[in-house]
């Protein structure tokens, strides 16, 4: 006993902060296409009004959802521009049960003047029959979108390009971020969010102390950026310090926030950034793995039933350290989340993943994950099979 008290008066921080070994993870993976050409973006919503989950899914030719719980794959459009297609957002925003969708094409990284296309798509009465696409403004480089609650419960949707037009090696303009407001049989009009961000890869749609609607945390070359709706328009705060591509918000083991980032853009480091009101919350950066190539997928959920989240993260090139591909699964191992582990191999070299979502799919109330690969061209469901 006197050891261990000595141990505790040594390292206070360190005994009693130190969280149980968690349960093993399960997951079984279902292959639901192997025929993909990119498998660019994923969105989970209602497609077809039966109350289940689909999925949407945008390849580089075609816009497709496969309908839960058979996974019957239909097409919603083919090609809408001879450049590749590379993102998509779903969601019920008029409260019908039923989802609406768009799509971000027109995708050319180079071309920071011309590339570039926006879609809205017009359900037909038998929504397994293809969609009609409506075109919208769009900046150059479109390459992320995500439908956004506003206080009210209305939606806009907002897009997000990479660079700023004519940028030239991410310097010059910032980024012109849009929303949209969605209007029947017309084109859309949008808004301004914000133009100071160069090389915005991703963003997350958060519920945020004090936001009015939903917040949104934008990873960029800047960092990750939070922007609130304010008085005539978007106010923006800097969160982390480092450059990053991906961005996800979750909660620690002692009931802070944490940002979870992928580091730099298409970076190999996982990092997590604990909550720190007054200052940059990267000033408690924390990296989890450090061997990824390209990570282009990140996720916080509480896959374990623990009470708090974990990390998953995919990446879509051949690790330098492992020389695979995959997903894996990241526990803090510290109340506090200084410290964490890798905990599982959800896909072990089968999922190049170029984009990931999580979903409970059917309704057993335990997160399951869903991955679309580049290299490996498939779409692949992870059932959370723990106890």
């Amino acid at each position: 006993m006197r050891a261990v008290l000595a141990l505790v008066s040594l390292f206070p921080g360190t005994w009693l902060n130190a969280l149980p070994e968690p349960p093993p993870a399960a997951f079984r993976p279902q292959t639901l296409d192997a025929k993909l050409q990119i498998g660019y973006g994923l969105a989970i919503a209602d497609v077809d009004g039966d109350g289940k989950q689909d999925i949407v899914l945008v390849d580089a030719r075609e816009t497709v959802w496969y309908r839960n719980p058979e996974w019957t794959k239909h097409r919603m459009t083919g090609a809408l521009t001879p450049l590749d297609h590379v993102c998509v957002a779903a969601c019920d925003i008029d409260h019908d049960q039923k989802a609406e969708v768009a799509v971000g094409a027109g995708w050319n990284p180079g071309d920071t003047k011309t590339s570039g296309a926006v879609f809205s798509l017009e359900a037909p009465g038998d929504r397994t029959m293809e969609w009609t696409a409506r075109k919208q403004h769009h900046e150059p480089t479109v390459h992320r979108m995500h439908w956004v609650k506003e206080d009210g419960g209305r939606h806009f949707l907002a897009v997000l390009p990479l660079h700023g037009c004519g940028n030239v090696s991410t310097e010059g303009s910032g980024v012109r971020f849009l929303g949209y407001r969605p209007e029947k049989d017309r084109e859309w009009p949008t808004f301004l969010i914000n133009d100071r961000f160069h090389l915005a890869h991703n963003f997350d749609p958060v519920t945020w102390p004090g936001a009015k609607g939903e917040a949104m945390l934008v990873a960029c070359k800047e960092g990750v950026h939070l922007l609130e709706s304010a008085e005539g328009g978007w106010k923006s705060t800097r969160m982390t310090e480092k450059g990053s591509g991906e961005v996800r918000l979750g909660r620690l083991p002692d009931g802070r926030r944490m940002i979870a980032t992928v580091e730099p853009f298409h970076g190999n480091e996982v990092v997590v950034n604990p909550e720190n009101p007054g200052g940059l919350w990267s000033a408690g950066r924390v990296v989890l793995d450090d061997s990824l190539a390209e990570g282009h997928a990140l996720a916080t959920a509480d896959f374990l039933g623990l009470g708090h989240d974990q990390i998953v993260a995919g990446w879509r090139k051949p690790g330098p350290k492992h020389g695979k591909v995959g997903i894996r699964l990241y526990v803090p191992t510290r109340q506090d989340g200084s410290a964490w582990k890798l905990h599982a191999v959800i896909d072990d070299n089968t999922m190049a993943c170029e984009d990931l979502k999580v979903a409970d799919l059917n309704g057993d109330r335990k997160p399951d994950i869903i991955a679309a690969g580049r290299a490996t061209r498939n779409l692949i469901v992870y059932w959370n099979t723990r106890p």
